[in-house]
């Protein structure tokens, strides 16, 4: 548990385990802060510019469009949150999958028909690395008897085979980490942040988590 520092703060309910360390107390204050940031803040307008002319056009966020967007986001902070502290090697692959729809549905609110398609697209991407994602924590408990990421960073040798690492990696590109996430460009090009900048920021949180979690297990 050195590589991000000895926690400082560990609970336990029951099977669910939490802990806090100075790596993941910071993660969950970016998660935290943008999560603020998305309720408090106002969608922006999107203006489309008429090349060789003056004329522009401003599409302006429907209220039903926006409230579902907001709750979006804020699901999504709140996955985050539960991602970068959890201790628990299948919650943190539920925390990861709901961030995935939390992004898919950021982005499938906007009623732009280029947008949705590539929202439907990424969501079939998504959909299929819940397999290799659920099935990493299920091999991990069939092979070591533990799911907790102490117990197994405990460990004085590598507790977790590399293909049960390569395969949780695998699921988190797919729910929301490059190079699938990047390839729909027209996911980052929807209007409305900070709504779609929270894709990038849970995106961002659960790839530096990963690397803990690769790690330490």
């Amino acid at each position: 548990m050195n590589i991000a520092g000895e926690p400082f703060l560990v609970l336990e309910f029951a099977d669910e385990l939490v802990y806090l360390t100075p790596y993941t107390t910071t993660l969950l204050l970016f998660a935290l802060a943008f999560t603020i940031f998305a309720i408090i803040s106002r969608p922006e307008r999107q203006v489309d510019i008429v090349f060789g002319g003056d004329a522009f056009y401003a599409k302006k966020t429907s209220l039903s469009e926006m409230r579902f967007r907001r709750f979006m986001a804020i699901a999504c902070g709140l996955a985050s949150m539960g991602a970068v502290v959890t201790g628990d090697i299948f919650n943190f692959t539920l925390f990861i999958s709901l961030v995935g729809i939390c992004n898919v549905g950021i982005v499938a609110a906007v009623k732009i028909r280029h947008v949705q398609e590539a929202a439907f697209q990424y969501g079939i991407v998504a959909l299929s690395a819940t397999v290799p994602l659920f099935g990493a924590a299920a091999l991990t408990a069939a092979t070591t008897g533990t799911l907790s990421m102490i117990e197994l960073g405990k460990a004085t040798t590598a507790a977790v085979s590399p293909v049960i690492k390569a395969l949780l990696v695998l699921g988190v590109m797919g729910e929301g980490m490059a190079p699938f996430y990047a390839a729909k460009a027209e996911m980052f090009r929807a209007p409305g942040a900070p709504y779609v900048i929270m894709c990038s920021l849970s995106s961002l949180l659960i790839f530096l988590r990963v690397i803990e979690v690769v790690l330490v297990i």
